[in-house]
């Protein structure tokens, strides 16, 4: 049962309107199915919007941000927790822990990090994790044919998309969230 979900996703103001549409919408169908939030503790972007609809909705969130992040003022002070920690690496560990299942947004370089690691820690083991990612006008398509290639180049394992699902609406988002683990 998924109690909790980490979502890594963008921090930038200037995202497509239909990026901060969906995240709102994720964020209260989150607070409606009583999972709660963990994502990197920012109040802009579309990591705000989502923290403020989940909040709006009667949702849990936890945020996690270095102090280095939060003394440039973009710390979500209105969250159910907000913890500040020393370094990105110590923000990192906790999402990765904290949530049940990691789902990803569309973001840029501290979002491709974070889905980097989890696909990585999954491919050695470290979590059997759902990891979704939420791929809006096929932001992600890209990088998925890339996977691909490093696969038939044999750096990959040729199941290398069973460590990961991309769904392209918020509604098959939360099926795939509430789906059984896969065998």
């Amino acid at each position: 049962m998924i109690s909790s979900a980490t979502v890594y996703c963008s921090s930038s103001n200037l995202a497509p309107a239909e990026y901060f549409a969906a995240a709102g919408e994720l964020g209260r169908k989150l607070a409606e199915l009583g999972i709660s939030l963990v994502y990197g503790g920012g109040r802009v972007g579309l990591m705000g919007c989502i923290a403020d609809a989940v909040l709006q909705s009667g949702g849990t969130v936890k945020g996690i941000i270095p102090r280095f992040l939060e003394e440039r003022e973009v710390a979500h002070y209105g969250l159910s927790e907000l913890h500040v920690v020393e370094t990105m690496h110590e923000r990192k560990m906790r999402l990765a822990e904290w949530g049940d299942a990691y789902l990803v947004l569309p973001g840029g370089f501290g979002t491709l990090d974070e889905l980097m690691e989890v696909i990585t820690w999954k491919h050695l083991g470290h979590h059997q994790k759902p990891i979704i990612l939420l791929n809006l006008n096929g932001f992600w398509d890209q990088l998925l044919l890339f996977f691909d290639r490093i696969a038939a180049e044999r750096m990959l394992p040729v199941d290398h998309a069973s460590y990961y699902r991309a769904c392209t609406t918020v509604e098959e988002t939360l099926q795939l969230l509430s789906a059984p683990p896969s065998a």
